[in-house]
């Protein structure tokens, strides 16, 4: 079906070649989707662009262009109905009808598997969410862990082998200081102690800190120990890392995000041994004030140190070492670091890093980086106890999504979309001020808002008792009115949207295409009748449109990991 899957680039390459016919050989136009069904489905500039090159007006240029295009046989083949020129030079495509009804038709065909890629030869690795050890699961970490789950789904949907990895933080200096902790300030009973009550002892050793600076000193000495294998630092450590999976897990099913792996920044201790051998052997490590530093070719980027100098690792050697095993075990195409964006200049370093041991190409290794999430009094701490507890939203999301039903698992559906799609419908990369009746919407560009249109949609069709696979409208003679055509342009724009978030990283491009195309449907639904329309082949044309819909917005909610309810 040419529309969706090929028709930007059947109508570039028509331009080419129409342009090469007029002697223009070094420009590329730029064919985009038209802002409104009156402009056709497609339009380009590219008269605009030739204004000073052929020393034209553009409306001169445009209809030379037009004239050239009407011409040409592969015009009609394409399933160009008409082209136009219109001020101040743009030149517009409108597509028969049938092209815009293969769109319903392949829908509806396809199904679930509609803009879905099959399986190709390519890996990736997704490193996000990653929690620290002995914290609860702050409002902070949702960003990196939806995100990146979204990010997963999305390029397994266009057929790439992905692996999620969740880097968890379950190493350095901040486990000497809660062992200190513990010490001080407990019975050392850590199996008795809850994820709240060692958050509480992080908390306050950080008070403690800044009148009795020596418990520093004592927590690298016990960071030391841990490194070195003690046995009782070691059993305590290991004691946190399971009251803390058993917190994080929790969070995950609420969520519905499964990651694949689950591999602390603690299993590359021995790797870490051969990074550092690696880094001397190839000379790209020398020693500063007794630390092993790595420079930059032209100092291009700051040194980043790769050993301290009492011996002890640094995240930079942990991240190292992470890279190369990831390359010996699974040999991936590409790794992308949900991280947030403070960590722009590390994950730069670790990337050249990476590339001068020889570990990865550097255009291999992908750094998302989000903004953070803060709170209207500023950015949010675990050491000053100034955060929100992300089991606290979800919990208030679905109380308060049952004033829209009394089903416990529909309510969950909704609250947990709530909250899910505030975060996604925003550019990771931008940060955000968090407010509790913006997360809570459930109204307006929400993901209640998109589920309410599939139950919309849903509905319609179980009220019309009939089997879309045992209909076929004859359209011969159809004429689509302006809301059904914005329909189906925005279904139309599917696989080109999903291919954009992938490409920018963005799942807020998804957000903002199903908000659009479920605003569409609304406007197509209230103004016509559906199932009492004038013909019979009037209502099978807008019963396709309304099944279209709701499969596209199904696909669309699936991706983005949020549920889509029987009934609202």
């Amino acid at each position: 079906m040419r529309y969706n899957d090929n028709m930007k680039r059947n109508i570039t390459n028509i331009l080419l070649s129409t342009l090469g016919d007029m002697g223009v050989t070094d420009v590329v136009p730029e064919v985009e989707i038209a802002d409104t069904p009156e402009h056709g489905e497609y339009t380009t500039n590219v008269a605009m662009r030739l204004t000073k090159l052929l020393k034209k007006a553009p409306m001169a240029i445009g209809q030379e262009i037009v004239d050239q295009l009407e011409k040409n046989g592969e015009v009609k083949k394409a399933g160009i109905e008409k082209i136009e020129v219109v001020q101040p030079g743009f030149i517009n495509f409108f597509l028969a009808h049938q092209q815009s009804w293969e769109v319903i038709q392949n829908i509806i065909d396809q199904g679930a598997l509609y803009g879905q890629v099959k399986k190709n030869n390519k890996i990736m690795i997704i490193d996000y969410s990653a929690p620290n050890i002995a914290k609860r699961f702050g409002i902070g970490h949702l960003r990196s862990t939806i995100v990146g789950n979204t990010l997963e789904r999305l390029y397994e949907f266009l057929g790439w082998t992905v692996i999620g990895d969740n880097h968890l933080g379950d190493w350095g200096t901040q486990f000497g200081k809660m062992i200190v902790a513990i010490r001080k300030w407990t019975n050392g009973n850590i199996k008795a102690m809850t994820i709240e009550e060692l958050e509480t002892l992080y908390i306050k050793f950080h008070t403690e800190a800044e009148t009795h600076p020596e418990l520093e000193d004592e927590a690298r000495l016990a960071f030391r120990k841990l490194e070195e294998g003690n046995a009782e630092e070691r059993t305590m450590w290991k004691e946190l890392i399971t009251i803390s999976m058993k917190e994080f897990n929790k969070i995950y099913e609420i969520l519905n995000v499964q990651i694949d792996e689950t591999i602390g920044e603690s299993f590359y201790e021995k790797i870490m041994l051969d990074v550092i051998k690696d880094a001397k052997d190839k000379k790209i490590t020398l020693q500063s004030k007794g630390a092993w530093i790595i420079q930059y070719p032209h100092d291009a980027l700051p040194p980043s140190m790769l050993l301290k100098s009492d011996g002890g690792t640094t995240y930079l050697t942990r991240d190292l070492a992470t890279i190369k095993f990831r390359k010996e075990k699974w040999n991936p195409d590409r790794m992308i670091y949900e991280v947030g964006g403070e960590q722009a200049l590390h994950f730069r370093q670790v990337f050249w890093a990476a590339e001068m041991l020889g570990y990865a190409k550097r255009d291999s290794l992908v750094h998302v980086g989000h903004g953070m999430i803060r709170l209207p009094e500023g950015k949010m701490s675990t050491r000053k106890g100034r955060t929100i507890k992300l089991e606290e939203v979800l919990t208030k999301a679905v109380t308060k999504a049952e004033k829209f039903t009394t089903d416990k698992k529909i309510a969950e559906a909704i609250g947990i979309g709530a909250v899910k799609y505030n975060d996604l419908k925003r550019s990771p990369t931008i940060g955000y001020s968090f407010d509790w009746d913006e997360a809570l919407n459930l109204e307006g560009n929400s993901g209640p808002y998109i589920q309410y249109v599939f139950v919309r949609c849903k509905s319609v069709l179980e009220k019309s008792k009939r089997d879309t696979t045992q209909m076929n409208p004859d359209i011969t003679d159809y004429v689509f009115n302006t809301d059904e055509l914005a329909v189906i342009r925005e279904l139309a724009r599917f696989k080109e949207v999903i291919n954009e978030a992938a490409v920018r990283y963005s799942p807020n491009v998804l957000c903002n295409y199903l908000f659009l195309l479920s605003q569409q449907f609304n406007t197509f639904y209230n103004s016509y009748s559906i199932l009492q329309a004038e013909s019979e082949t009037t209502i099978s044309v807008r019963i396709f449109i309304t099944r279209a819909v709701m499969q596209i917005i199904a696909t669309g909610l699936k991706i983005l990991g949020i549920q889509t309810p029987h009934k609202m």
